[in-house]
């Protein structure tokens, strides 16, 4: 045996070696837990960050996050109590504490999340199924979902993970319901409309009726009192003008006669044709007539 055959032989137990103890030996991170299975049998579960030790060529060590994970699964339509539908979308935060059962159970993360949407979308419709939409939009809300992270908590614990927290991220009337609802409302908001413009037509034809019978009513009065005035005020005129004519006829002739001249020629044009010896132009002739006491007066006024 040669010196390069002890070398070869000498390198290749080294390397052998080597891969022994590079696979006896694995590390668990800050983040991280291991779960150790040997011949497809796990073993233990190790939690603990650090240097561990395993065995080779028989061991084989999967790793798991101890990080909390999010579960955001596709938004499912879901009927409630009174039959009308939603769209409702979750999120759901949950780690992974018994790497162990999680094995046995589930296996693989994609495996849990498939399981995890199972539980949350089960719990969301036998919940929401026995509550009303309007409970969707008050104080209760908080509550249901409450109650829906309890349930998927219990259950998710068979499957080694803890469910921290589990909320809605969208929960909306689907399109088609939404604009269905839109449509009605804004049907129900014309039909309103037009019946508070028929009823305040109606209202104002009546105070319109009642303003214009009110109005006649007035002018009606008003014009009844005024005739009565009037005929009160041409009653004293004429008995006025009945104790002047009997206290001096004369004067009250010619105040006939002003008034008549006033009369006829204020709105006459610049020009008027009259007969020289016509009556109408007899007091601008020769004046009116002296005579005792009534003449005095008749002057005095011919003169104003």
């Amino acid at each position: 045996m040669n010196k390069n055959t002890v070398r070869l032989g000498v390198a290749f137990f080294s390397l052998i070696g080597l891969s022994l103890l590079s696979s006896t030996f694995y590390t668990v991170g800050e983040d991280q837990q291991a779960l150790v299975v040997r011949l497809g049998a796990p073993t233990g579960a190790v939690s603990q960050p650090g240097l561990k030790t395993k065995m080779p060529m028989l061991d084989t060590v999967i790793y798991y996050d101890r990080r909390l994970q999010i579960l955001t699964p596709r938004s499912e339509q879901v009927i409630l109590g009174d039959q009308k539908r939603i769209e409702v979308e979750t999120y759901t935060h949950f780690r992974i504490i018994n790497p162990l059962r999680f094995y046995q159970s589930v296996r693989t993360v994609d495996q849990a999340g498939t399981q995890l949407s199972q539980l949350v979308s089960s719990s969301l419709r036998r919940e929401l199924g026995q509550v009303m939409l309007p409970a969707l939009l008050s104080k209760e809300r908080p509550k249901i979902v409450d109650r829906i992270q309890k349930e998927v908590t219990e259950k998710a614990r068979s499957l080694g993970i803890e469910v921290t927290e589990v909320r809605f991220h969208r929960a909306d009337l689907p399109l088609e319901t939404s604009q269905a609802i839109y449509d009605r409302m804004k049907s129900e908001r014309e039909r309103e409309a037009k019946e508070l413009r028929a009823q305040g037509f109606e209202w104002a034809q009546q105070i319109q009726a009642s303003a214009d019978r009110e109005r006649a009513i007035i002018l009606s009065e008003a014009q009844r009192q005024s005739n009565i005035t009037r005929g009160e005020a041409d009653a004293q005129a004429n008995q006025i003008f009945a104790a002047a004519f009997g206290k001096d006829p004369k004067f009250y002739k010619l105040y006939r006669s002003l008034q008549t001249y006033r009369t006829s020629l204020a709105d006459s044009a610049p020009t008027l044709v009259l007969s020289p010896d016509a009556e109408f132009l007899r007091q601008f002739k020769t004046g009116p007539a002296e005579s005792g006491t009534g003449g005095n007066a008749g002057n005095g006024s011919g003169k104003h």
